[in-house]
């Protein structure tokens, strides 16, 4: 499995640039790893000094890059969907529409990047993959999608579960799955633990944990760069992403901002010169230390809390809602949902506590 690496900051401040430096000091470190950009134009060809295409283009020993251009996702995926099709379908429906003729639906970008950061992994090809994503906002949704639909799955089954109507249709699922493929399914099938929900675990489980996935501010000495790292900051936690450090570029001296992102590693990474890459991947910190850092969510049964780190908000931004065996956290333009241990389900919250970027709450 390899490590997943993206890197947060406001349009202007390098961004590329630093993720692409970490790429190649962690390749010239031994490491294989992927360079995946979500930027169709020319920009990154150019960046790189080699034409990166739609397939991994080797750029330097140990490290390949790759453009993520959703259409092309989305006529392989579909290319995929036909084969399966033809497999297990009788009659065809959908063999008269060609991938290269769908469009792109709003919000399917960020799905069709995640399932292709997901096969890349899955190969054991990469020991890391760098993640450029084409806005913060939506790299975080990417990378919190497992927990949202694991939502959607567990409120729709139970409403689902409970309807008249399925009540009512389910004698017919069987003989009519059975008359139009060749397998057999019925409702239970999707009402249990099933490869989906499975699918679902291991990926909240990747996000949860450091040594799998992991994000970097970056940022320059610019006030409004600043704040919007801050905001990421927060963001990425309630996602449910470990934020590892602080990379200050076009700096020289980041101690000034040592206060600010506490407790952050604030690391400073020299302007660029032309195309000599060493002092910038010198001065990348260790990714490695992601691990130190407090994690987004922590729950003690034993004290009967949940913690969450939350920094970059204000008391006044943070909202709590209980619903039966989940709590549910609204920060900035993040809401995330936690079902709770069995330890913890049923008990209503008793007190809830935001002090020092953390918010506690007690049952």
């Amino acid at each position: 499995m390899a490590l997943i690496l993206t890197f947060l900051g406001k349009g202007g401040t390098g961004r590329t640039t630093v993720a692409l430096a970490a790429a190649k000091q962690l390749a010239s470190q031994g490491k294989r790893v992927l360079f995946a950009d979500r930027d169709a134009s020319p920009a990154f060809s150019i960046l790189t000094g080699m034409a990166i295409g739609l397939e991994p283009t080797e750029i330097a020993p140990n490290l390949h890059a790759v453009q993520l251009q959703s259409p092309h996702l989305l006529e392989k995926g579909w290319t995929e969907v036909k084969k399966l099709e033809a497999e297990y379908v009788r009659t065809p429906f959908f063999k008269e529409i060609y991938g290269e003729e769908l469009a792109v639906l709003p919000g399917m970008d960020a799905v069709l990047a995640l399932n292709e950061l997901r096969l890349y992994d899955d190969s054991g090809n990469y020991d890391v993959l760098v993640y450029d994503g084409a806005d913060d906002r939506e790299t975080l949704r990417m990378l919190g999608s497992a927990e949202i639909a694991s939502w959607y799955f567990r409120r729709f089954r139970q409403v689902l579960e409970g309807s008249d109507i399925v009540k009512a249709l389910n004698p017919f699922f069987q003989p009519i799955s059975s008359a139009i493929l060749n397998v057999d399914w019925a409702p239970d099938d999707w009402s249990n633990k099933n490869k989906f929900n499975d699918m679902l675990e291991s990926g909240k489980a990747a996000l949860a944990d450091p040594n799998r996935v992991a994000a970097f501010l970056v940022t320059t000495e610019s006030p409004a760069a600043i704040a919007t790292a801050k905001y990421r900051w927060g963001c990425s936690q309630q996602a449910g992403l470990t934020v590892g450090g602080v990379i200050v570029n076009r700096s020289n001296d980041a101690s000034a901002l040592a206060a600010e992102f506490a407790p952050l590693s604030v690391s400073a990474v020299p302007t660029q010169v032309g195309d000599d890459w060493q002092p910038l991947m010198a001065a990348i910190p260790d990714v490695r230390q992601a691990t130190t850092v407090p994690k987004p969510l922590e729950i003690d049964i034993p004290q009967k809390q949940v913690r969450l780190f939350l920094p970059g908000f204000e008391k006044k931004q943070v909202k709590l809602i209980q619903s039966g065996p989940e709590i549910t956290i609204e920060a900035g333009d993040q809401r995330r949902n936690i079902f709770l241990p069995p330890e913890l389900r049923g008990r209503p919250v008793t007190g809830a506590k935001f002090q020092n970027q953390f918010l506690t709450i007690s049952f």
